[in-house]
C-alpha cells in the first residue's frame, strides 16, 4: 500500500462536484476559499509515485487510475490536496488531479478510507 488516509471532516459544499464525478481532499491547511468544497484529511506520507495502473481504493472498492496530473503526487505528499476525477480516459486531467476509470462517484462519509495501491 503506497498511501492511506481516513476522512475526518466534510465541507458544506462537497456535493457541488458530485454530478461531475469529482471529489477533493485537503489537509488541515486548506485555504478558507476551498474548505467548503473539500473532505479534510491528515497529510500522510506517500510511499512511491502514484501513476496510471495503480488503484484507488475507497472503503474497499477498487478503481483503476488512468491518468495523473503533473503536480498531483507533490500536492498529495505535501498538502493532502488532490482532486479525484471519475470521468475515465476522456476526462480532462488537470495538474492536481488523479483520474480514475469511468465510474459512479462512491459515497464518502467521515470515517471513509481512501488508499492507493500499486
Amino acid at each position: 500500500m503506497m498511501y492511506q488516509v481516513t476522512i475526518k471532516g466534510k465541507g458544506a459544499m462537497v456535493d457541488a462536484f458530485k454530478e461531475e464525478g469529482i471529489f477533493v481532499t485537503f489537509g488541515d491547511n486548506a485555504p478558507d476559499t476551498l474548505k467548503d468544497f473539500c473532505y479534510s484529511i491528515d497529510v500522510n506520507p506517500v510511499n512511491g509515485e502514484v501513476k496510471p495502473g495503480c488503484k484507488l481504493v475507497i472503503d474497499g472498492k477498487e478503481f483503476k487510475i488512468v491518468k495523473v496530473g503533473d503536480v498531483a503526487n507533490e500536492n498529495l505528499k505535501n498538502l493532502g490536496h488532490v482532486t479525484y476525477n471519475f470521468g475515465g480516459e476522456d476526462a480532462e486531467c488537470l495538474p492536481g488531479t488523479i483520474c480514475m476509470e469511468k465510474a459512479e462517484l462512491p459515497d464518502l462519509e467521515i470515517g471513509s478510507t481512501i488508499a492507493i495501491v500499486e
